[in-house]
């Protein structure tokens, strides 16, 4: 395809395109009470006009254009900012509403976090300006009115006069939704931590072990999880109603628009700021964003506060999501042979207890009127010790039906090992177990 020169059509279009974007960067340069200047709707606005602005631009190959990519990398990054800023006043806007426990570090962190997006944001409007000047885009005279950015809390509420009661066949989707949860609480276990990082030891997780692309996985699943639970569990409000179904949704709720935050700070870093290649524009550039966005404050919101929080909430959930399922599961018992000629040792209590934790009802085996929890390696050889003193040949398993289903596909086939104690191929059901 020839290449061709922009001319008057390219700059009549851009000064469209640009106008919104500039009168709120204008808006944000002139106001002197930054603490009331970001609310929701601004950040909506700054978002829809930034990224109008970056697709233009993109379209008409400013990525690799001198005098055009600085612009287009400005626009870039107040749609990532102003993004992000959006999801962590939600979360602030939100707060008084979740019943989460012992949110007070948490609120103060956020509002750091927030005061981090919003610093920044107030020093790239002058340089948003002034690039466009460069660039010999007009500039509009003034800035929107503040009426045109109002606050979403108003301190009033709307008549509470629609029940939230149970839908039909509640129990099986909240199930679903607890042990889904679960699952997401263990597989996000290996990004946990307890005391903050230092940036030295940030820079050796980001990107290799933690990234935009591993957040957003989560936050996807997160999301499909609350979809869930609004479609099929509790349609309307959640101020009254079933107590504990809304803690399990304030605590995967949070954590979602945490992971918004942390997905957008994660992009903008990885993809702007992060020193990739030796080409001297692209170095520069990188350059004189740092000095709007420092690198160093952002990757420590994005793990000490994004990271830390949301994994601090999902473990919080935990409990609730078990006691969740102890109330909905259906409960039934099995009579299931024991591993033959090796009894319960290491392998065959793993897969068993792995089976209970997939799941995450509660599950007891009994053995001779004593009982122990099958979601324990521990407890389950603790059993096998039993057994191997009374010579048992069979046990109990009592409590969530699904798990009890698995145990016995297992039990059906030697706990999946022959006769000398090595291990045989899976049942097809059991794949997960791998």
């Amino acid at each position: 395809m020839e290449t061709t020169s922009c001319g008057p059509a390219f700059f009549n279009k851009v000064r469209i395109y640009s106008h919104d974007f500039l009168k709120a960067c204008v808006y944000i340069s002139d106001f002197n009470s930054p603490d009331r200047l970001f609310t929701k709707k601004l950040y909506s606005r700054l978002v829809a006009t930034s990224h109008l602005l970056e697709d233009f631009l993109d379209l008409h190959g400013a990525k690799n254009n001198k005098q055009w990519f600085f612009y287009r990398e400005l626009a870039s990054t107040v749609r990532h900012l102003s993004s992000s800023g959006y999801s962590q006043r939600h979360i602030v806007n939100r707060m008084r509403f979740y019943d989460l426990p012992d949110i007070g570090q948490f609120a103060e962190e956020g509002n750091k976090t927030l005061d981090f997006i919003n610093e920044s944001l107030k020093k790239i409007a002058p340089v948003v300006i002034d690039e466009a000047r460069r660039l010999n885009i007009e500039v509009p005279q003034g800035g929107y009115d503040q009426a045109n950015f109002p606050g979403v809390v108003t301190g009033e509420m709307l008549e509470y006069d629609i029940d939230d009661d149970y839908v039909s066949e509640q129990s099986q989707h909240v199930v679903k939704i607890a042990s889904d949860f679960l699952n997401i609480v263990k597989s996000f276990e290996p990004l946990s931590f307890y005391e903050p990082y230092t940036h030295a030891e940030i820079l050796t997780i980001v990107p290799s072990k933690v990234s935009e692309v591993e957040i957003r996985n989560f936050e996807m699943l997160i999301h499909n999880l609350q979809s869930s639970f609004d479609s099929y569990v509790i349609i309307g409000g959640y101020r009254f109603g079933n107590r504990k179904l809304k803690q399990l949704r304030a605590h995967f709720s949070v954590v979602l628009h945490i992971l918004e935050v942390q997905g957008r700070l994660l992009h903008y870093y990885e993809r702007h700021l992060l020193e990739l290649g030796n080409i001297g524009l692209y170095q520069q550039v990188r350059k004189r964003l740092s000095e709007l966005v420092d690198p160093k404050s952002l990757l420590d919101r994005t793990i000490n506060y994004c990271l830390f929080y949301a994994s601090h909430f999902l473990n919080a959930g935990r409990k609730v999501a078990h006691e969740i399922l102890d109330e909905n599961i259906e409960k039934t018992s099995i009579k299931v042979g024991i591993p033959m000629t090796r009894g319960f040792h290491n392998r065959p209590s793993m897969m068993v207890a792995k089976i209970v934790q997939h799941f995450g009802g509660k599950v007891e085996m009994i053995v001779n009127g004593d009982r122990f929890d099958a979601g324990s390696v521990l407890d389950i050889q603790w059993a096998g010790g039993k057994i191997q003193k009374e010579n048992v040949t069979e046990v109990i398993f009592e409590g969530d039906m699904r798990a009890l289903a698995d145990i016995k596909i297992l039990a059906s086939v030697n706990y999946a090992e022959d006769f000398m104690g090595k291990g045989l191929p899976l049942p097809k059901e059991l794949a997960y177990l791998k």
